[in-house]
């Protein structure tokens, strides 16, 4: 009887993951021992372990390598949205740093939650099956459950992870209902080979495709919090610690395109007519009562909650264009997206202090006259969630319509115009309480030093993209064209 052989996988193209991992679990073991006063050392460590991360992507071959029985790829599309995870999740801790220190959060916890939650990301951007995609998918969403619940002594947080655990289980179940759906359809669950089954033949079984289709929309359409699965995201972004609202709303929405692009572009390309009027409906609603809601919130977190399903309208928009173009606007979109995200949270975090939250649109009254600086910075944010020029936000929102336009969705480009005008009045609405007001609050604003520097360079780098688009968004149509 001659023995099983197993082939042995190449381990290189993982190598990221493989690092984070261990680092991930070291970091937990380091912890242990630590005292309190020294818990510094995990927040260093954790920022260490992303920046190697970041590095070991960006020195890869840049080919596109399968590995793990090509369960899992190695593409530009991974390394550019992988890189970004990285320099997210960084910018959040340093954001947070001061805020979860004045609430007892300054654990070694947080810290490894936030590297496995960055592991489960990485995967999802990089499976090429079904089984890895929900896995990664599996390991993110545990790591939010756990990192919004940890602040136990909130009533609120507690209530927000309760929901937020509920309608997650709920998602994860249509989505694996929906895989479960399109194995039984094609017989495999390699992404590659779905699409080759599909475009194949003409398969009896498309009733089956078309409803795993449905279930697999509904899944992404709750993980990108898009109407009328956006249930979950205003009272989670308000119930959970606002380092951890940060968090839920910046780096996930990276994977979640990774995920848009492996399950509809990769595997069921040949059924973009199915899937390209759900996500037409989906975008529309998101776009109408994300901003028509936004408006009626005085509560910033509610409010930038609602924005972001409206925000989440247009990388769908993207999506649904069906060609390079559009997909490489959608991945500009997220990415820029990211950074709106993360300046808006970091400034809530910059103006609270131990037993305040600067939560509300009447804590930013005055701001240009507590700090002319960072009143400038959020108006930069502003002015790009708006989408208004030179910042990065316009051109962002202006590649997706000419995408969509160029698709023949003529009167949708006309309607996200008209949405982003609503948008933009709630958005201006800061910028007038900042500058015309008269202050609520006068205390002093003394961030650490490097969240100053964070925080001015990720206002800045909204203007500068904003003049200067075009190297990110060549990056993102040509990491997009060698990995499709």
């Amino acid at each position: 009887m001659q023995p099983i052989a197993f082939p042995i996988p190449d381990l290189a193209p993982a190598a990221p993951e493989i690092f984070l991992l261990v680092a991930a679990c070291a970091v937990l073991l380091i912890d242990v021992f630590l005292a309190e006063r020294s818990r510094w050392v995990s927040y260093v460590l954790t920022l260490i372990t992303l920046a190697v991360c970041a590095v070991m992507v960006v020195t890869g071959t840049g080919a596109t390598v399968y590995t793990f029985s090509d369960m899992f790829v190695r593409d530009p599309m991974a390394d550019v949205l992988k890189v970004s995870v990285c320099v997210a999740v960084a910018t959040i801790l340093i954001y947070g740093r001061t805020y979860i220190g004045d609430r007892g959060m300054y654990r070694g916890e947080l810290f490894v939650l936030a590297l496995f939650a960055t592991l489960g990301m990485m995967i999802m951007i990089s499976a090429s099956h079904l089984l890895l995609l929900y896995l990664g998918l599996e390991l993110l969403s545990l790591a939010l459950y756990s990192m919004v619940a940890l602040q136990r002594d909130s009533r609120a947080a507690v209530e927000a992870a309760m929901k937020y655990f509920i309608l997650g289980a709920l998602a994860s179940g249509l989505l694996l209902y929906g895989m479960s759906m399109i194995y039984g359809a094609t017989g495999t669950m390699n992404l590659e080979q779905i699409a080759s089954a599909i475009a194949g033949t003409d398969n009896p079984k498309v009733w089956v495709l078309g409803l795993g289709v449905a279930f697999l929309v509904a899944g992404i359409g709750f993980k990108l919090g898009a109407v009328p699965f956006h249930m979950w995201v205003p009272d989670v972004y308000h119930g959970a610690p606002t380092a951890v609202t940060v968090f839920i709303g910046s780096a996930p929405k990276l994977a979640a395109f990774a995920l848009v692009m492996r399950l509809l572009v990769t595997g069921l390309e040949s059924m973009v007519v199915d899937w390209q009027q759900m996500l037409l409906l989906l975008s529309i609603a998101s776009l109408v009562i994300g901003n028509l809601t936004a408006i009626a919130q005085t509560n910033l977190k509610r409010m930038l909650a609602y924005s972001t399903i409206s925000h989440m309208g247009f990388v769908l928009l993207g999506v649904l264009s069906g060609d390079l173009n559009g997909y490489g606007s959608a991945m500009f979109y997220v990415i820029t997206y990211v950074l709106m995200s993360l300046a808006a949270f970091g400034m809530i975090l910059l103006l609270s202090r131990d037993g305040f939250e600067a939560d509300m649109l009447d804590d930013f009254k005055g701001l240009n006259r507590r700090s002319p600086w960072y009143a400038f910075m959020m108006l930069i944010t502003m002015f790009s969630m708006a989408g208004l020029p030179p910042t990065v936000g316009f051109y962002a929102k202006l590649a997706v319509l000419q995408a969509v336009f160029s698709a023949g969705f003529i009167w949708v480009a006309v309607l996200a115009v008209l949405m982003s005008l609503v948008g933009a009045f709630y958005y201006l609405r800061i910028v007038k309480l900042m500058y015309f007001d008269e202050p609520k609050d006068v205390t002093p604003i003394l961030p650490h030093p490097d969240m100053r520097l964070v925080l001015s360079v990720n206002g800045l780098s909204m203007l500068v993209l904003g003049i200067l688009p075009q190297p990110l968004m060549a990056l993102c149509i040509v990491s997009i064209q060698y990995s499709l």
